[in-house]
C-alpha cells in the first residue's frame, strides 16, 4: 500500500468515535524470580520484584481504538471495590472517558492475576463475578447507553463480551435496535453463552475456539474449506454482513462473498497471546466503520494481532508501528 495511502487510513481512523460495551476488567502481572521450592507443597516459590495493573477486557479493545486515532467511550459495570477504585484510576491514567462506568455493591470487579518468573507464566489467579447483571442493573446500563448515543455522534458499536454478565439476550437486543435506528454499524466479539444472540449485525468477530464450542462443530483449525462453508450458513442463517473467524497462528478466515477468504498470519516472534483478539476487533471495526475493503480489514487486522503478540502481557497496538508494517507488506486496497 502506498505511503500516502496508509496515512489516509489512519486520519479516517481518526474521525471515529466507537461505543464499546462489555466486560472491562483489571489484568494485574507480577513478576519475579524462582530459586526454591516450597517446603509446603512442591511447588516453586515466586519472589515477587515488580508488580503492574493494566486495563484489561473491553478496556483494552478501548485503549486500542484510542491508539489508532479514535474516540472510544466504555460502557461497563465494575465493583464497588477496591479492585474496581484501580480500574477507574487506569481509565483516569489512561485518558478514558468514565462517562459510561457504573459501579455495583452487588458484582465483583474482574481481575485476573498473572504470576511470572522471567517471560514464563506460573500460574493466573482470576477473581470474577459471572452472573448475567439483574433487570435493574440492565435498566440502568441501557439508559446510560441511551444518553451517550444521544449525546454523541457513534459511527459504530462494539460488543465485546467476555461472558462475565454484562452483556444480556435483553441489552443485545435493545442496542441493536437502537443502532440501527440511527444507522451506526455494528461489531461484535462473542462468547458462548451470548453466541446467537446477535441477528443482523454488521461484524461478527469469534475466534476458532468461540466458532467450534458455538456451533458445536468436530473441525480441524487448518480445515479451512470446512470452516469457510460452516462460516458462510451461520452468516446466512443470522443475516451477517461479515463473519470474520481468527485462527491464531493459521491467520483469519473471512466469509462476506469476497474471492479470498482465507488469508495467512505474518511470521512472528510470539511472546503472549493474550489480548491479541483485543485488538483485531479493535483493527476491524475502524476498518468497518471507515468503510475499507473487507480484503484490507483482514490483512491489517491480522498484521496488528500479531505484531501486540510480540509484547509480553495485554497491551495496546503501537500505530505507528503498524502504520510501518502495512507499508513494508504492501497490503492491497
Amino acid at each position: 500500500m502506498e505511503k500516502l495511502k496508509v496515512e489516509e487510513v489512519f486520519r479516517n481512523f481518526s474521525n471515529i468515535k466507537a461505543l464499546v460495551i462489555g466486560d472491562a476488567m483489571v489484568d494485574s502481572y507480577r513478576w519475579g524470580a524462582v530459586d526454591r521450592i516450597s517446603a509446603e507443597a512442591p511447588i516453586p516459590i515466586v519472589t515477587v520484584s515488580r508488580q503492574e495493573n493494566r486495563l484489561g477486557g473491553a478496556a483494552n479493545v478501548s485503549l486500542n481504538l484510542q491508539a489508532l486515532g479514535a474516540t472510544p467511550v466504555l460502557v461497563s459495570m465494575v465493583g464497588n471495590d477496591m479492585k474496581g477504585d484501580v480500574f477507574m484510576e487506569l481509565l483516569q491514567k489512561h485518558q478514558l472517558s468514565d462517562a459510561g462506568i457504573m459501579r455495583s455493591d452487588r458484582r465483583e470487579t474482574t481481575v485476573k492475576t498473572r504470576i511470572l518468573s522471567g517471560t514464563q507464566q506460573m500460574v493466573r489467579v482470576d477473581e470474577e463475578t459471572t452472573e448475567l447483571i439483574n433487570a435493574d442493573e440492565e435498566e440502568l446500563v441501557f439508559q446510560r447507553i441511551l444518553s451517550l448515543v444521544d449525546q454523541n455522534s457513534f459511527d459504530i458499536v462494539i460488543f465485546v463480551d467476555y461472558d462475565k454478565g454484562i452483556i444480556t439476550k435483553s441489552l443485545i437486543e435493545r442496542v441493536t435496535e437502537l443502532a440501527q435506528s440511527k444507522g451506526i454499524m455494528i461489531a461484535v466479539d462473542p462468547k458462548k453463552r451470548n453466541f446467537y444472540n446477535y441477528p443482523g449485525v454488521n461484524l461478527f468477530k469469534p475466534n476458532f475456539k468461540e466458532f467450534k464450542e458455538g456451533l458445536k462443530l468436530q473441525i480441524a483449525k487448518n480445515d479451512f474449506e470446512a470452516i469457510l462453508e460452516a462460516a458462510e450458513k451461520f452468516k446466512k442463517e443470522h443475516k451477517l454482513d461479515v463473519i470474520f473467524i481468527t485462527l491464531s497462528e493459521l491467520g483469519v478466515i473471512i466469509s462476506n462473498g469476497v474471492k479470498q477468504n482465507h488469508f495467512p498470519a505474518e511470521i512472528r516472534d510470539i511472546a503472549d497471546v493474550s489480548g491479541a483478539g483485543d485488538t483485531v476487533i479493535a483493527v476491524a471495526s475502524l476498518c468497518l466503520a471507515a468503510g475499507l475493503p473487507t480484503k484490507f480489514m483482514a490483512q491489517l487486522s491480522n498484521l496488528a494481532g500479531g505484531l501486540v503478540c510480540e509484547k509480553s502481557g495485554v497491551v495496546p497496538i503501537d500505530s505507528e508501528r503498524l502504520k510501518h508494517e502495512a507499508r513494508k507488506i504492501k497490503i492491497s486496497h
